[in-house]
């Protein structure tokens, strides 16, 4: 096969910030009609060499080469009319605004010139939501769509623009197996056409799927650019690592003892009168992790804010350790031995204009040692912190480092940190890898086992079906609000699909 035109060159690239260098000499090339995967750890130097890329950063050293050609990429606007399109990993959408707003913003048609023809950007969204099989409601609100659904208008937003360079950060951190698959044909579709795609992802599966070749960063250094034939999970895990990882869970069998979370046909309806949760009960007992699998939308979302305070609910009841806090605030759930890892990590989990100590001290910055009598210690904070960054492996800052200029892994690593240090009686753990490395994954896992073992419950809500099939001692799924069916560990992927999409099987246990 002869070699493919370069349509990217990335030369000995260097990028620092006070007290890390975050790209040191990196080189990254790209070629017509390729996927491009970038592996790496949290804190690795993927996103920094990218947002050089879509010109949000400007290395301190390098160049950059578009087909050949030395460019300046001294903003975003200038990226794309260099053909460089973006998909971030945390999105940049505006709520208030539609679907098709958000798409087409910018570029949007026009009526004389003058005024926006909102018939003809909802028609050529449509088009493209199903030229690209990405089902969105053009009409919709931002603000109204699940995550899942906001992914895919950001990849719209990228499709709409036709970049000939693709940058994918994660694009498949909140997409279903079915919706992630989908996705890879329309990278392929867009290959098969001359397109060159840059894609980042921590799911070496995905990686081995859909590249071509693969570019390893570890602590911003390059480590090696390899073909992906021939790789496996392992090899990769071992380049990104440095050493070997376990990739797969390692537990022993649960000894369930007394309920310590009780649900009990819980009804929650949202703001818009839609009853997202319907008569759910389980329970979560001391020493066992429960799992619940669903696609998407199907109200886990509304079902763990039901349970943790932040969402009203209509009817049923919510205890933790026999306490009944179905009307207690947030805060009260807290003080009743509630943990909350929530999915959304930049809007729920942190204060991002916050240091790392403060949001490790957000829940008990009113109880000693962190303050008496009124009286608020920050020396206090920043050892607590400091112990915490050392022990989950934070990277890129220290205690008074504002959370909002860490990684998104490095984030999660920051809300694992201070819900598992507070010992909760039952923690709430919403798709808690999302966004993490492979030695990341492998610790967080680690840490999960090790608070069930010691007698904690454990509620797991992931979008992953391995991540639930491993982890968990039983296997709840949610469909249309309600619990579908309860599963050994021993299912299979196959059988929990079914019961994802509506298959019901006889014998639920709820």
């Amino acid at each position: 096969m002869p070699d493919r035109a370069k349509v990217l060159e990335m030369r000995h690239i260097t990028k620092r910030f006070p007290g890390v260098v975050a790209n040191d000499d990196v080189g990254l090339d790209l070629e017509e009609g390729e996927v491009h995967a970038l592996l790496g750890e949290n804190g690795a130097g993927k996103s920094t060499l990218m947002n050089i890329l879509y010109g949000l950063y400007h290395p301190d050293e390098g160049e950059i080469l578009i087909r050949g050609k030395p460019v300046r990429l001294g903003s975003p606007n200038a990226a794309i009319e260099a053909g460089v399109g973006m998909v971030h990993q945390h999105f940049m959408l505006i709520p208030v605004m539609t679907v098709t707003e958000n798409i087409v913003l910018a570029q949007e048609p026009t009526t004389a010139g003058i005024l926006l023809d909102t018939r003809e950007a909802e028609r050529r969204v449509q088009e493209l939501s199903d030229r690209y099989g990405l089902a969105v409601d053009p009409r919709a609100r931002v603000e109204e769509i699940s995550v899942g659904q906001q992914q895919r208008v950001e990849i719209l937003k990228a499709l709409y623009r036709e970049a000939d360079i693709l940058v994918l950060d994660e694009p498949t951190a909140v997409l279903t197996p079915q919706e992630a698959g989908e996705l890879f044909e329309v990278l392929r579709g867009l290959t098969e056409r001359g397109k060159s795609i840059i894609f980042i992802s921590h799911k070496l599966n995905e990686v081995l799927e859909v590249a071509d070749r693969i570019t390893v960063l570890r602590r911003g250094k390059l480590i090696e650019t390899l073909p992906a034939a021939g790789a496996t999970e392992e090899s990769l895990a071992r380049l990104m690592v440095g050493r070997e990882v376990l990739l797969r869970v390692a537990k022993t069998p649960a000894h369930p003892a007394e309920p310590l979370l009780e649900v009990r046909a819980l009804r929650v309806i949202d703001d818009r009168g839609i009853e997202k949760v319907r008569g759910v009960s389980f329970e979560v007992r001391a020493g066992e992790i429960v799992g619940i699998a669903g696609i998407d939308g199907n109200g886990q979302t509304e079902l763990i804010d039901a349970m943790t305070g932040l969402q009203h609910v209509e009817s049923g009841s919510v205890h933790v350790g026999g306490q009944d806090v179905t009307t207690e605030s947030a805060h009260g759930h807290l003080e009743a031995g509630l943990g909350h890892i929530p999915e959304d990590r930049q809007r729920r989990g942190l204060v991002l204009e916050y240091s790392i100590a403060e949001n490790i001290a957000l829940h008990d910055f009113r109880s000693p040692p962190a303050s008496r009598f009124g009286w608020l210690f920050p020396r206090r904070l920043v050892e607590r912190a400091r112990g915490l960054i050392r022990e989950f492996d934070v990277r890129g800052g220290g205690p008074t480092t504002r959370a909002g200029g860490l990684s998104g892994g490095n984030q999660q690593k920051v809300v694992l940190a201070r819900e598992i240090d507070r010992n909760p009686k039952v923690l709430i753990a919403a798709q808690p890898t999302r966004g993490l490395d492979v030695g990341a994954i492998e610790f967080v896992h680690r840490r999960l086992i090790e608070e069930r073992d010691e007698g904690r419950g454990i509620l797991l809500v992931s979008l992953e079906l391995d991540e639930v099939l491993s982890l968990s001692d039983r296997v709840l799924v949610m469909f249309e609000g309600e619990i579908a069916g309860e599963f050994p560990p021993t299912a299979s992927e196959e059988e929990l699909g079914i019961a994802m999409t509506g298959g019901r099987r006889s014998g639920v246990a709820a």
